[in-house]
Parts: structure tokens; C-alpha cells; sequence
């Protein structure tokens, strides 16, 4: 990239288009873009690719080598989760979402696209019933995006600076806010005691430094699958000292589960793969935020909006954006955060799911994940040398320590592979998450805890 070498292609690859394009930035070269990637993690060295390939065959070959080599979770009984989770998916959803005036849809504008906006106004007022929320957004790219969007909107209403994390957050979703929300606010950990958070120790905090807490940020189900309890007084704690409860949470739950908004939560935010997506060898990921009806949330929201619109003919009512003159794609560098392309599909796909379950189905798949969460919790805290990392309440995750068997977390990962299982994510040494849902029988968790009881008298004492 440093090289003076003008590609054909490529644009602005001149060397004078860059030094001006370096100039108007105020950057003596293209290396001060990097500067806070750590010099380990940079290639100092042309990228080692292959061969090129000369013919559609070899290509065609080529790609189905590389996907003959993915094991989809649906040719193995897999207890993975860890946020991209394996439930089941209507088939009338993928019909729906296949339909080229949704597949092909991108940017349309009202006018030429009704049936799209129609389609993401019915998401966002089904998602609005199930949070109990009265106004949820377009969807963002992912559950990641929405909590740092979530956080920094908490920033700019209080005006203050620091984020309390009082809940197990996964690593990767932390990694990403840490590093969305560095130039605007503090992270400030507050270690979980037991299955959720230490109130004792947020409203210490709090008291302490209320002039400087923008938002206490919970995490319910938590990274290890923890309900949290305590919300009602962490939202208390929270708006005593003038800040904001933000809450992440997956709303697969919440059919059975009281929604954060019931119990104080200002902003709630997290992903939509749970509802109508599958796994995709990583998942088809859509973030939501949701706020009360009140304009200065609603204002602060950066993302599109789609509601009810008048038109020009009296009485005649359509879909369109709301308070679209908020948002970067209408202010542009003015705007308090850019909004690009958005996961609308997923939002259309989430929303042929709710409406198919209902609030009845809702319901019962809560009911029903919750008690093969505690069978299964149950039977591997029943095998020898296996306990439960906390008794809490857990919706569908849940970590075992298997350190009293002898065998570390990966010992049991490698070997039950081998048998067509995949038991979990490994979160450490001899620490294993497991997730069940709607998908497993009890058989299924039988088979597990089998397999794995098998292996600990395998293991020499």
C-alpha cells in the first residue's frame, strides 16, 4: 500500500491523489491509520495467496472443497450457544424472507417501497409488544453494534462519561463496545457475585461517583446464561444518581420472563439471531434498541424508524421514516452517529416468527427452555467431579467445572467430537458453557451427561 504503484483499478492510488488525500487529513502517511494496532497483530510482508485460479471449474472446485469442510449443527447433536444459538426456524420464515421483493430489496424510497417499510413497521411493533418498549429501531448490524449505540445514546442524554458492567458480558461483545465506546465513555467493571450482579457493591459505587455514572449496563440472560434478579433495585440505584439502566438482553425469553422495561430499564438493546435465524456457521446477527415514547430517547436514536405516514391524498395513510432529519443519512457528518446499511432482512424474518408464535407459543418456548436449561443443569451436576459454576436461575446457558474429574474443558471437548457431540464452548481450563433449547429432547441431554459420565470413569483417577 506504501508503494508508488498506480493500480488500473483501484482508485486513488497515484501517488500525488494520496499525498493530497494525506495532506487534507493532516497525516504524513498511511502507516498513522494503524497506530492503534498493536505492531504484532501487522503483516510486514505481501499477503501469501495462491496461485490465481484460470477457469470457473477450478474455482468451482476450489469453493466446494473449502464448504465441504464446515460441519453444520444440524449434522451433530451440538450443545453450542455463546451467542449464536440453534433454534428452530418456522419453514413459512425462509419463505417469506425468499420472496424477491424482500431478498433484493436495499434502499428503496417510500414511494417505490411499502411493502418493505410495511414489513419492518410490523417487526417493530411486535418487538415493541414483546419488550413492552414503545419504540424499537430498524435493526443494526448486530447485537454488538446495538449495545454500543445503546451506551453512547446514554452518554449523550446524561451527559456524563462512565458505564458500570456489572454483568458477565461475552468477550467478544465486550471487545467490540470497549473499542465503539472508547472515545466517549469509561468502562468500568463491577465483578457479578454469584449468578448475578453485587448490588452492595454498584450502589457503593454509585453513591460515590453519581456525578460521573452514565448508565448501569446489565446483561440479562448473561454471558454464562444468568437471569438477572435485581433489576428493580439496580434501576433504582440507577436513577437516584440521575443515570440511565441499560439493559442487553435476548428477547427469545420474554415470553415468560418479565421484560427489563417492567422492572426500570431505560434503554434495552440486543441481537435478533434467536428469533426465526439459524446458526450459518456464525449466524445471520441483527441488533434492536428500544426505548419509551419519549422524544428525547427517540431523538438521540441514530438509526431509521418506520411508522405511519400521511400522504397528499386526504385520509390516506402510508409507511415512511419517522424523524428521519435525525439520523446521519440526513445530516450527514452532523449526525450523532452514522447509520449504513442496516439487517432489515433479519427484521423482516423476526417478525414472521413473533407473529407466527404469538404471545401463546412465546410463552410456552420460554417455559420450555428454562426447563430443559434446569434438566440439564441437573443431570451433569449429577455426574462425579462436575458441579454447576452457580445454582442461579439460567435461560438456556449454563457453565460446568469439570476440574474435579480430572479432565480439563478441552479434554472433553476433543474426545465427545470424536462421538458426534459438541458439548459447548470452552471458557477456560476446566470451565465448559453449555446450551440447550427447544431443539434437544431430554435424550438428547441424557446422551450428553451419558457420554460425558462415560469419559470421567475412562479417566484414571
Amino acid at each position: 500500500m506504501t508503494e508508488p504503484f498506480v493500480h488500473p483499478y483501484v482508485p486513488n492510488t497515484a501517488p500525488r491523489t494520496r499525498a493530497a488525500m494525506l495532506e487534507a487529513v493532516g497525516a504524513t502517511s498511511i502507516d498513522e491509520f494503524y497506530a492503534d494496532c498493536p505492531p504484532e497483530l501487522r503483516l510486514d510482508r505481501p499477503l501469501d495467496l495462491p496461485a490465481p485460479l484460470l477457469s470457473e471449474t477450478e474455482l468451482v472446485r476450489h469453493m466446494d472443497g473449502l464448504l465441504n469442510r464446515n460441519v453444520s449443527t444440524r449434522e451433530v447433536l451440538s450443545f453450542l450457544g455463546a451467542g449464536t444459538y440453534q433454534h428452530q426456524v418456522p419453514a413459512v420464515v425462509e419463505e417469506v424472507i425468499n420472496r424477491s421483493e424482500f431478498l433484493t430489496a436495499y434502499a428503496g424510497e417510500p414511494y417505490e417501497d411499502h411493502g418493505r417499510f410495511q414489513a419492518l413497521f410490523q417487526y417493530q411493533s411486535l418487538m415493541a409488544e414483546l419488550l413492552n418498549m414503545d419504540v424499537v429501531n430498524v435493526p443494526t448490524y448486530d447485537g454488538f453494534q446495538a449495545t454500543g449505540t445503546a451506551l453512547t445514546m446514554a452518554g449523550r442524554l446524561t451527559g456524563r462519561q462512565q458505564v458500570l458492567v456489572v454483568s458477565d458480558v461475552h468477550p467478544d461483545k465486550l471487545a467490540k463496545v470497549r473499542d465503539y465506546v472508547r472515545p466517549y465513555l469509561d468502562l468500568v467493571h463491577i465483578t457479578s457475585r454469584g449468578s448475578g450482579a453485587d448490588v452492595d457493591a454498584v450502589l457503593a459505587h454509585v453513591s460515590k461517583n453519581a456525578e460521573i455514572v452514565a448508565c448501569v449496563w446489565v446483561e440479562t440472560p448473561s454471558y454464562h446464561g444468568a437471569v438477572e434478579t435485581e433489576l428493580r433495585r439496580l434501576a433504582d440505584a440507577a436513577h437516584e444518581a440521575g443515570a440511565l439502566l441499560v439493559v442487553g438482553t435476548d428477547p427469545i425469553g420474554l415470553g415468560v420472563l418479565a421484560p427489563p422495561a417492567d422492572l426500570g430499564a431505560d434503554i434495552v438493546c440486543g441481537d435478533i439471531q434467536s428469533l426465526g435465524l439459524r446458526q450459518w456457521y456464525g449466524g445471520a446477527h441483527a441488533g434492536f434498541i428500544a426505548v419509551h415514547d419519549d422524544p428525547r430517547f427517540v431523538m438521540e436514536l441514530p438509526s431509521r424508524l418506520f411508522g405511519l405516514a400521511s400522504t397528499t391524498v386526504p385520509g390516506e395513510y402510508g409507511f415512511g421514516d419517522v424523524a428521519f432529519e435525525r439520523t446521519s443519512l440526513a445530516i450527514r457528518e452532523d449526525g450523532k452517529e452514522w447509520v449504513g446499511t442496516a439487517a432489515a432482512l433479519w427484521g423482516i424474518a423476526a417478525g414472521v416468527y413473533l407473529a407466527l408464535m404469538g404471545p401463546a407459543g412465546m410463552a410456552e418456548l420460554g417455559e420450555t427452555l428454562l426447563a430443559h436449561t434446569r434438566y440439564a443443569m441437573d443431570q451433569l451436576a449429577a455426574i462425579p467431579g462436575v458441579v454447576l459454576a452457580d445454582d442461579g436461575v439460567h435461560l438456556r446457558e449454563f457453565v460446568v467445572d469439570v476440574s474435579g474429574t480430572g479432565l480439563s474443558a478441552t479434554d472433553v471437548v476433543t474426545t465427545l467430537r470424536g462421538r458426534g457431540i459438541e458439548p459447548g464452548v470452552v471458557v477456560d481450563e476446566h470451565r465448559l458453557l453449555v446450551c440447550v433449547t427447544e431443539v434437544h429432547t431430554s435424550q438428547d441431554i441424557d446422551r450428553l451427561a451419558g457420554e460425558i459420565a462415560s469419559l470421567v470413569k475412562e479417566t484414571p483417577a
